[in-house]
């Protein structure tokens, strides 16, 4: 089950030839040595745990902690680390002041809040889709579509001026890039907190109906929390909640593209089949391709593997994804599969908040963009695509459409 230290790879591990793929290395782990060593960017070597099972048990024990702070703890790069050491957010929060934490925000992501949303989220997707009809072709399906709808939506929800787009869309795509310093990230992350604090201490004397006034008004107003630590909130679901979404509307049409007839299925699916749709291509695609990473608070055994205290880990949610236990015949697109159970969102307590909301976005979107050009297709080969290879979520930097 273990391995030399010297025989660990780099991770993450480069793709192979299908950009929908996980790395083929990923795979042959998962089928030979589901858990061994790696190396990641700063030298040490954390466990990775490939199977379903494992990664499940990685996320669910109470023994392994989120708190990038400990020794060992497995950042994802520089600049994530020196972030979460300058800032500190619930996700790198153990309970019970994980909890706690994210209790002030459950109410305005619970799926009754979310679906009475719904129809707003139709109407940004309908006016978004006659932009891109009246426009030139091709177009770029990034910025017609998949990025603005997460990001007003998101602006929405929480409070935030839309017309700031350009500049916090430039912040996030540094905080996401694999490549950027940790100078690079930090300063991002500064200037993106120092604009929301602002709009947190605007919203204390001007609240509206939106996440950042409820903060605002019932935690920094009270005392309970200071102005930078409901900035810190605030990015973390600004940035998850544009990036995520925008990324997986553009690859799942490449996806879907690429497997016409199970787009075929998605254009005329009903309300269930479509939701069904939507937990496959989470499955299929899994663009948070980097593991979750956690850090042991004692020794123990998962998966067969003596884990000690401090030792990183890594839970690879990218192809616990294709575990053929769980998902026969993983590798295939099969809308039709019920996926519910992925991983894409994680597991546990720290499985994503805003899940229901990528949900409905994703849901508005299939169905509008397929029904409303029926005849949609890639204007430049999959293979000259450029695909976020250097982000730590994947997706595509442009999509050029045309029909």
């Amino acid at each position: 089950m273990t391995e030399a230290r010297s025989a660990a790879p780099e991770f993450p591990m480069a793709r192979g030839r299908c950009p929908f793929d996980p790395p083929p290395e990923l795979g042959r782990r998962l089928r030979e040595q589901p858990v061994s060593r790696v190396r990641i960017w700063d030298g040490s070597e954390p466990w990775l745990f490939t199977r379903y099972d494992d990664v499940r048990a990685v996320l669910t024990d109470p023994r392994v902690s989120a708190d990038p702070d400990l020794p060992g703890y497995p950042s994802q790069t520089p600049g994530v680390k020196a972030r979460r050491a300058r800032f500190k957010a619930f996700i790198g929060m153990d309970d019970p002041e994980h909890a706690a934490q994210r209790r002030l925000l459950t109410g305005d992501f619970m799926v009754k809040k979310i679906e009475r949303m719904r129809p707003r989220i139709q109407q940004i997707a309908d006016e978004l889709v006659d932009g891109m009809l009246a426009g030139p072709k091709p177009a770029d399906l990034v910025q017609a579509l998949a990025l603005p709808l997460p990001s007003l939506v998101i602006c929405e929800l929480l409070g935030v001026p839309y017309a700031d787009r350009d500049f916090f869309h430039r912040c996030s795509k540094v905080l996401v890039s694999r490549d950027a310093t940790a100078e690079q990230s930090l300063a991002a992350a500064e200037e993106l907190l120092g604009y929301l604090g602002q709009l947190v201490e605007k919203k204390i004397g001007d609240p509206a109906d939106d996440v950042f006034s409820r903060l605002a008004t019932g935690q920094v107003a009270t005392g309970a929390m200071t102005v930078e630590e409901a900035a810190a909130m605030g990015q973390l679901l600004l940035v998850a909640g544009h990036e995520t979404t925008a990324n997986m509307i553009a690859l799942g049409t490449v996806a879907l593209l690429e497997n016409p007839d199970q787009l075929a299925i998605v254009r005329e699916a009903d309300d269930a089949l479509l939701a069904n749709a939507v937990e496959e291509l989470l499955r299929y695609l899994t663009i948070v391709h980097s593991g979750r990473r956690r850090v042991a608070l004692e020794d123990m055994e998962i998966g067969g593997c003596p884990v000690r205290k401090g030792d990183g880990l890594v839970a690879a949610t990218d192809i616990a994804n294709r575990d053929e236990t769980q998902f026969p015949e993983p590798e295939k697109l099969d809308v039709t599969r019920k996926a519910r159970q992925h991983v894409a969102f994680g597991y546990g307590v720290h499985q994503c908040l805003g899940q229901p909301l990528a949900r409905v976005e994703l849901q508005v979107v299939y169905r509008t963009l397929y029904r409303r050009i029926p005849s949609l297709r890639l204007a430049a080969p999959v293979d000259e695509l450029n695909f976020k290879h250097d982000m730590v979520v994947y997706g595509v930097h442009e999509l050029p459409v045309t029909w």
